[in-house]
C-alpha cells in the first residue's frame, strides 16, 4: 500500500472520529488518514470477514456520476468494456486504458435509471476525474460526489446484518445494485466487494455515515476491519491492487483481466476498438502477451513480499513479485507476480530472491481462497 508524503496534510473520511473512538491504528494512505487495523489485529479482522461480517471504511475512494443520454457510449471511448448494453441496476468491472494499452485505473460502473455510477481508486480519482472531463465532458455531465461516504460490509453473514436494517437488500444478486433506506439515510447499495466474500458496498451521504456505521457495528455479526485485512483478503481472492499488481505499464492481457473485456468490444466484435490502446490490446488478445500475472505459493515458510525478483533454476531473472503475504486463511506464504509467458505454467517451480536467499515457490492457480459471491 502506498503512503502519502508525510509533509502533506492528510484528509479525513467522514468516519475519522469513529476510527479514533475505536482505537484504530491510523496510517497515511492515498492522501487520507486511514485505519490499518483495530486493537484485535489484522489476523482477527481477516478471519472475522471470512467467518462472519466485517465493516470497512472505503470513503477515500472516488464516487462519480456520468449524466446524459450519451454517457454510456461516451464512456466506451475510454474503456474496453460493454457499457452500452449494461442493464439498469447492473454493475461491471472496468478499466481506463492508455495509448500503449496500459491500465490508467480500474473501476466499478453501475448503470442506474438516470446515470452511470462510477467508483474509482483513491490515488487516481483526481486524475480520473480530469480524464473524464477532458475526453467526454462535452458528451455528458461528469459529477463528482465528494459529499458521499462509502462503506463495505463483507462476509458470509453480511446479508443477515444488513437485512435487519432493510430486508430488501437480500434480493440483490452479485454485481447488482439498488436504492435503499438504511438507518434514516438514502443509500445506493451494490452487492459486490474486494474480499472474495459475499457482501455489499454502500454509498451514503457523508452526514449519515457515522450513524449508519454505528448501526451496522451494533449487529452481532459485524466488527470493524482496516486496510491491513482488506489487503490480505483481496490477495487471497486473487484480486489486483492498482499501483502494485496493475498499472500504466501492464496490459489487461498480461494482468489476466481479459474476462472483463466483453466479446462485443474485442477484435471482430460489433463495437471493437475505439478506446485508448485498442490496437495494442487487440494484438495481445489475438496473439498473446509476453508475460502473465500468476499466483505463487511458497514451498517454505519464508514470506515473499512485493518487489522480490523471480528467477529460474539457472538464476536468470524471469519476473517479479507484485504482492505477497502469509495468507491467514490458506496458512501459507502466497504472492502474485508476473512471469515470462513460457514460465507461467501452473505447477512450475520458480525461486524468489529474498535478502540474498533463493526461496522456492510454485506457480498456482488463482484465487488462493475460493470466491463465495452470492449469485442468486
Amino acid at each position: 500500500m502506498s503512503a502519502a508524503p508525510t509533509d502533506t496534510p492528510l484528509l479525513h473520511t467522514p468516519l475519522h472520529a469513529l476510527h479514533l473512538e475505536l482505537n484504530a491504528k491510523m496510517v497515511p494512505f492515498a492522501g487520507y488518514a486511514m485505519p490499518v487495523q483495530y486493537p484485535t489485529g489484522i489476523m482477527t479482522e481477516h478471519r472475522q470477514c471470512r467467518a462472519s461480517a466485517a465493516l470497512f471504511d472505503v470513503s477515500h475512494m472516488g464516487q462519480v456520476r456520468l449524466v446524459g443520454a450519451d454517457a454510456a457510449a461516451a464512456l466506451e471511448t475510454l474503456v474496453p468494456q460493454d457499457i452500452v448494453d449494461l442493464p439498469v441496476m447492473k454493475q461491471r468491472y472496468a478499466f481506463f486504458t492508455n495509448a500503449a494499452g496500459g491500465l490508467r485505473d480500474d473501476l466499478m460502473v453501475t448503470r442506474r435509471e438516470d446515470d452511470l455510477f462510477l467508483v474509482v481508486n483513491a490515488a487516481c480519482k483526481a486524475a480520473d476525474l480530469q480524464h473524464l472531463i477532458t475526453h467526454i465532458g462535452h458528451r455528458c455531465q461528469v459529477v463528482p460526489l465528494p459529499d458521499r461516504a462509502l462503506l463495505a460490509l463483507q462476509g458470509p453473514l453480511a446479508v443477515e446484518a444488513l437485512a435487519r436494517l432493510n430486508p430488501g437488500v437480500a434480493r440483490l444478486g452479485f454485481m447488482s445494485g439498488g436504492h435503499f433506506g438504511l438507518a434514516h439515510a438514502d443509500c445506493f447499495i451494490t452487492r459486490s466487494g474486494y474480499t472474495g466474500e459475499d457482501g455489499f458496498e454502500i454509498s451514503v451521504p457523508a452526514e449519515h455515515a457515522t450513524s449508519l456505521a454505528r448501526a451496522l457495528l451494533a449487529q452481532p455479526e459485524v466488527e470493524a476491519a482496516g486496510l491491513g485485512a482488506r489487503d490480505t483478503l483481496r490477495l487471497e481472492a486473487g484480486l489486483c491492487l492498482y499501483g502494485h499488481d496493475i498499472g500504466e505499464t501492464t496490459t489487461p492481457v498480461e494482468a489476466g483481466l481479459t474476462w472483463a473485456i466483453q466479446k462485443v468490444r474485442r477484435p471482430d466484435g460489433a463495437r471493437a476498438g475505439h478506446y485508448p490502446g485498442a490496437d495494442a490490446i487487440g494484438a495481445q488478445l489475438t496473439r498473446g502477451a509476453p508475460s502473465k500475472r500468476v499466483g505463487l505459493v511458497g514451498l517454505e515458510r519464508t514470506p515473499v513480499r512485493e518487489g522480490a525478483e523471480l528467477v529460474d533454476g539457472h538464476g536468470h531473472v524471469i519476473g517479479q513479485v507484485t504482492s505477497g503475504t502469509v495468507g491467514p486463511t490458506v496458512g501459507l506464504p502466497i504472492a502474485m507476480g508476473y512471469l515470462q509467458i513460457d514460465h507461467a505454467i501452473a505447477g512450475g517451480e520458480v525461486w524468489a530472491q529474498v535478502r540474498g536467499k533463493r526461496v522456492p515457490m510454485k506457480v498456482a492457480p488463482l484465487p488462493f481462497a475460493a470466491h463465495r459471491y452470492f449469485r442468486g
